[in-house]
């Protein structure tokens, strides 16, 4: 475990400029599919098959809250529900090919965009930097919440 201390200001720079990012990209995106469901499909797609719980616990949701959005998403052709075969109570959802590729429709004119966006605004060093920064924000996301030290 790491002990060098952060400021909460760092913090806040990283958090504004990824929020910021992050609505832009959403202003981007087509709007067929909504962003929960988006949310599913992705992970379904980066993690493979998993429980209705542990997709609420990836996207940080409770359960209950998902429902309608796995039942959309089945009805759509974008997901089945089978049974878990390690525990016959619970079902696994898996990303159909017809998922993969409404997701990848969705995800196309947000991508589209970020990729003229950092070919007009940065350096190839910068697009180097920014690749780099950007594998460590996924390890960022994936941080489950513990004692953390910060400075005021």
């Amino acid at each position: 475990m790491r002990t060098t201390r952060v400021s909460r200001a760092d913090a806040a720079v990283l958090r504004r400029a990824a929020t910021g990012l992050a609505a832009r990209a959403r202003a981007e995106r087509r709007g067929e599919l909504s962003l929960n469901q988006t949310a599913v499909l992705g992970r379904l797609v980066t993690h493979g098959a998993m429980t209705p719980g542990e997709m609420a616990a990836q996207l940080r949701m409770q359960p209950q809250s998902l429902t309608r959005t796995f039942a959309a998403l089945e009805d759509d052709g974008y997901l089945v529900r089978t049974p878990d075969p390690s525990d016959g109570r619970q079902f696994l959802l898996t990303i159909t090919a017809a998922g993969r590729r409404a997701l990848k429709d969705e995800m196309a004119p947000r991508d589209a965009w970020l990729a003229h966006a950092m070919a007009h605004v940065l350096s190839e060093d910068e697009r180097a930097e920014l690749l780099r920064a950007a594998e460590l924000m996924e390890r960022l996301a994936e941080f489950e919440r513990g004692v953390v030290t910060v400075e005021r």
